[in-house]
């Protein structure tokens, strides 16, 4: 829904890029497994550490690379299905990195806003794996406000905020990534009740 909104004027760089990379003889899944491997280790040195501004920041330029190398096997017609695996899987990954090592900072400052964290770590897996799980199984899956996109700007505003000092936000942020994605997960396993 959020990432509607932002689809164009994105576009209009990660498009460029694509084909540079493609020029220089960059494949899709180099470009994934290089921002799978950033975004833990941004996990890992800023957001277990609590540095939250600078850890968003340094996550922007990773999560970039998840645009584009979609955009990559699309124009330069690289899609396969190992590919589209592989993106899948790198996703869980950075899912993982991202609200994990934010949920492992609050634990290191017994902050019980980690009850919630969790939460919204495994809602936000219900979510995707909803997904996988339903359309295997031949049943449309689709929708809902805590998309993946959605996720992750709300949890990339919330530290890079709480990140300049402004109060609250990050637990603002963590309460509406549980409660958004656990909507989503059972709206998505409702919408694939409704086709049996």
């Amino acid at each position: 829904m959020i990432s509607s909104f932002l689809r164009a004027p994105i576009g209009r760089v990660v498009e460029p890029t694509a084909r540079a990379l493609l020029k220089r003889g960059v494949t899709p899944n180099q470009i994934t497994v290089m921002g799978s491997i950033g975004t833990i280790g941004t996990s890992l040195f800023f957001f277990t550490r609590g540095a939250l501004f600078w850890g968003t920041i340094v996550m922007l330029l990773f999560i970039f690379s998840d645009l584009v190398d979609g955009t990559m096997a699309r124009i330069g017609g690289a899609t396969s299905r190992f590919g589209a695996f592989l993106d899948s899987t790198s996703d869980r990954i950075v899912d993982a990195a991202l609200i994990g090592s934010v949920t492992f900072f609050l634990d290191s400052e017994d902050n019980p806003l980690e009850v919630v964290a969790w939460i919204a770590l495994a809602a936000g897996f219900l979510v995707s794996y909803v997904k996988a799980r339903a359309e295997a199984s031949g049943f449309t899956c689709e929708g809902g406000f805590a998309e993946r996109a959605e996720r992750t700007i709300i949890l990339l505003v919330s530290t890079g905020f709480a990140g300049l000092g402004v109060p609250y936000i990050l637990a603002i942020g963590i309460w509406v990534l549980a409660i958004t994605s656990s909507i989503t997960a059972l709206h998505r396993v409702v919408q694939v009740w409704r086709q049996r």
